[in-house]
């Protein structure tokens, strides 16, 4: 290899790629919610009512 500094940086550049693409697609699964299914939230007025 003549150019080992080109390599060591594409092989940083598809892991930085890798990264964007799996956080992206966990930052998408945060915003759709799925996560808080079934979650019934209470108002504060609902709260004082039971109590």
């Amino acid at each position: 290899m003549e150019y080992p500094i080109y390599s060591v940086l594409g092989v940083l550049v598809v892991i930085y790629l890798f990264f964007l693409i799996v956080n992206r697609n966990k930052s998408k699964e945060r915003k759709s919610k799925k996560f808080m299914d079934g979650y019934h939230h209470e108002d504060k007025k609902e709260k004082e009512n039971r109590t």
